[in-house]
């Protein structure tokens, strides 16, 4: 490679001698002189005048020994990110997601992993499940979480299954219920948790075939939390998203089951950058806990 041949004219000049630049660089005194010859015939100059007292610059040699270090203190400081790569010194690790997995699982693995490797940071784009789907193919993240199943040329890892669960006002008639009756859904207006394409929670009303009158959609959960909290109806949400909230609600199991599977989804394992890959072995452990 030519840039060994770089490092044989800078070392050459710092030391003054091929024998001492052969000596730097692990090469014989003879690889060197060969490298230099190379060098001189590839660009038609003479960059040393050799003689008994040893080799001096010539004026093109001058000239072109400023750019030859920059070229190999910048190949230096490659090989130097390379290694930091391989030792987890430095990256990032970008992750789509929604906003439940992103309150109440990310922070905490964040931290965790951060306290073995500080120099790695995160970007967490929030989003849908189509927007994830479509950055986790376009490259635009190493991976993001979905619900399951998705695209069959996506690669995922089951994570956890999360329970659709009813949420009401603290004053609704069947606060006292065991489990909420599936057709008094359409006994409340309805706010439903829902952007872009079809989710969860209108396949369920698909499913048992009820139609709730829906008077509010959007995709913030907080929202829909507070408008139930203020009486303005009932709604489902996951039971993730519904941890350590600050709103005065209740939730109830359905008396039918209701769930989505969460995973972990990326084009492929095996092109992940090692941040990732370790990231994703940490999500793991939390997991198997």
């Amino acid at each position: 490679m030519n840039i060994q041949k770089y490092m044989a004219f800078v070392k050459a000049v710092e030391y003054g001698s091929f024998t001492r630049a052969a000596e730097a660089l692990n090469y014989t005194q003879s690889g060197i002189s060969r490298m230099i010859n190379d060098l001189e015939s590839e660009w038609g100059v003479l960059l040393f005048e050799r003689g008994r007292a040893g080799i001096t610059l010539t004026s093109d040699g001058l000239k072109l020994l400023p750019q030859l270090k920059r070229v190999c203190n910048e190949q230096a400081m490659l090989m130097m990110q390379v290694e930091d790569l391989h030792d987890m010194k430095s990256g990032i690790i970008r992750i789509g997601t929604f906003s439940s997995v992103a309150t109440h699982w990310l922070p905490n693995m964040i931290k965790i992993f951060k306290k073995d490797y500080p120099n790695i940071d995160f970007e967490l784009l929030l989003g849908d499940y189509l927007e994830i789907e479509n950055w986790i193919i376009e490259g635009r993240v190493d991976f993001g979480f979905l619900r399951l199943p998705t695209k069959a040329e996506i690669e995922t890892i089951f994570v956890e299954q999360d329970r659709l669960l009813v949420v009401i006002p603290e004053d609704h008639p069947l606060v006292n219920c065991d489990k909420f009756p599936i057709n008094e859904l359409l006994n409340s207006p309805f706010m439903l948790l829902e952007k872009g394409a079809k989710a969860e929670i209108s396949e369920i009303f698909e499913q048992y075939q009820i139609s709730p009158q829906v008077h509010f959609t959007t995709w913030d959960d907080y929202a829909i939390m507070s408008m139930v909290e203020n009486g303005l109806g009932i709604s489902i949400l996951p039971e993730l998203i519904l941890q350590r909230i600050p709103y005065q609600i209740i939730a109830k199991e359905l008396e039918v089951p209701a769930f989505r599977n969460i995973g972990i989804a990326m084009r492929e394992q095996k092109s992940l950058t090692l941040a990732a890959k370790r990231f994703l072995e940490y999500l793991s452990y939390r997991k198997r806990e």
